[in-house]
């Protein structure tokens, strides 16, 4: 298990500086934005006590807000939900779609320089 672990880190941290996609449409955006105020915002929004902002910024990760990210990748987005790291848990299809996850990322990614 801690080697499948420490395998699952090194890999994210090769998509963290992975080249961004193509930028996505403002109608994948939007809809990015709804699917991430359901699933995401509860753990990773602004204000006090939200977990999944307050383990980042406790490990110096900044801007902790997702939202205010302009390092993430699609690949590492989609790896996370699905897989989960640390406390955060995976997300099954059944929970976030594949078009929901893509929307997902296409909102995380808006302000990605190219």
């Amino acid at each position: 298990m801690k080697n499948a672990r420490v395998g699952l880190l090194l890999a994210l941290s090769l998509m963290i500086t992975a080249p961004a996609f193509a930028a996505p449409d403002q109608d994948q955006i939007e809809k990015g934005h709804k699917v991430y105020d359901k699933w995401c915002f509860p753990c990773h929004g602004t204000g006090l006590g939200k977990p999944g902002t307050d383990s980042l910024a406790a490990r110096g990760q900044k801007p902790a807000v997702l939202e205010e990210r302009t390092d993430l990748t699609v690949p590492a987005i989609k790896t996370f939900v699905r897989h989960g790291v640390l406390f955060m848990p995976m997300f099954r299809k059944t929970e976030v779609s594949d078009a929901d996850l893509d929307a997902i990322a296409a909102y995380l990614t808006r302000n990605n320089k190219p």
